[in-house]
């Protein structure tokens, strides 16, 4: 079986998880290791503040505190996205107002954004998929324009940029994941970036448990104590030693995730021409990190044919997101907003090929074959 996703490795993770728990005796939260992986990201992204946090979903929860919602605020955000994009702003009462896609990216639509403002919106999160940049001109300008925050769900779009902007960077907060699917993996992990620093002691406070201990370290108070709400966001030292070892290879792991996604491009673009299928579309100013190849066929009938003939030849494919409006939950905490032009019809078109560090061209050529053969047949 030709694998859909094996988590990254490199070869020092081990090392550094072992250094964490006999050399360093520091296993809990803002270990050494959590403190190097955060001073990497800050430095190679330019971000002005990094959090370290347990999931790409607790950087979002920690996101949607930080931009103090009541219940009945209002946040617009896309409906083809993973669930915890909504449920971070739902935990907080807010209403989820779904809109559209664009159906070249799959990113959240500017214009749908604006249709969608209304004297209670509060949020914008767009959702950079497979690694791809949101218009985030327009999302700002739109956000500058009514006063809103944008939290940048970038679990997708870590070594991705923008105009020369990393992702994440460009919003008032951004949230990346570090989850086993990810380009960069720690397990289970994620991080917060904070771009206006307005927010940072409070974001401290949050990932403390709402405590004021970070302020105690550095003898800002003689004692700390509760003053917030907030949880427990601090991953263990262990996971960041193993995060760690990959943002120390970062550009081979992205040079070679990339090479991949070129292969498939260059080998599945006769089908493209041919109108068989659709290939993934690179803005103009986007630079991706290849989080995600994958292709559009005609139908949903046509996509579950070949996900099945693929399966047959041993080879893992998958669709994606289930639109979150029409699921149970979408429609008990949220609207759709507008017309659903594209995101149903075009999710159901979407498949997603097998992509992950150290993928073999032998597999990669099987996969390319096996669909050429699919429509050939």
């Amino acid at each position: 079986m030709i694998d859909f996703n094996i988590p990254p490795y490199v070869g020092k993770e081990i090392e550094y998880v072992r250094d964490a728990a006999e050399a360093n005796h520091k296993i809990c939260g803002d270990g050494p290791y959590t403190k190097k992986c955060t001073e990497w990201l800050e430095s190679r992204f330019n971000a002005q503040k990094v959090l370290l946090t347990t999931s790409g979903t607790s950087a979002l929860e920690m996101a949607a505190i930080l931009c103090d919602l009541k219940p009945g605020d209002e946040v617009i955000l896309p409906s083809f996205t993973f669930s915890s994009t909504a449920t971070a702003f739902q935990m907080m009462g807010a209403t989820l107002v779904f809109v559209d896609v664009s159906p070249e990216t799959m990113n959240i639509d500017p214009q749908a954004i604006e249709s969608a403002i209304t004297e209670r919106t509060k949020v914008i999160v767009p959702v950079h998929y497979a690694g791809v940049s949101c218009d985030m001109d327009a999302i700002m300008s739109i956000a500058d324009q009514y006063g809103l925050l944008v939290v940048e769900d970038a679990a997708q779009g870590v070594m991705s940029s923008y105009k020369g902007k990393a992702l994440g960077t460009i919003g008032h907060f951004g949230c990346y994941s570090f989850h086993e699917t990810k380009n960069y993996s720690m397990g289970e992990g994620g991080a917060l970036v904070i771009n206006d620093p307005r927010f940072n002691d409070r974001a401290e406070i949050i990932r403390e448990k709402g405590t004021n201990r970070q302020r105690f370290f550095r003898g800002q108070v003689d004692k700390y104590t509760w003053v917030d709400r907030g949880s427990s966001y601090l991953p263990s030292d262990l996971n960041a030693a193993y995060l760690y070892a990959q943002l120390e290879n970062a550009d081979l792991i992205n040079d070679n995730r990339l090479e991949t996604w070129s292969f498939y491009y260059e080998k599945l673009l006769c089908l493209a021409e041919r109108g068989r299928i659709e290939l993934p579309v690179v803005p103009d100013g986007c630079i991706h990190n290849a989080h995600m190849f994958y292709i559009k066929c005609r139908d949903l009938a046509e996509r579950s044919a070949l996900i099945s003939y693929l399966k047959k030849r041993g080879i893992q494919a998958t669709f994606h997101y289930i639109p979150l409006h029409s699921s149970p939950a979408g429609e008990m905490f949220g609207r759709f907003s507008g017309e659903d032009v594209y995101t149903t019809s075009e999710s159901d078109r979407l498949v997603r090929l097998p992509m992950y560090y150290g993928l073999g061209e032998t597999d990669m050529q099987a996969v390319v074959e096996a669909i050429i053969s699919f429509y050939s047949e």
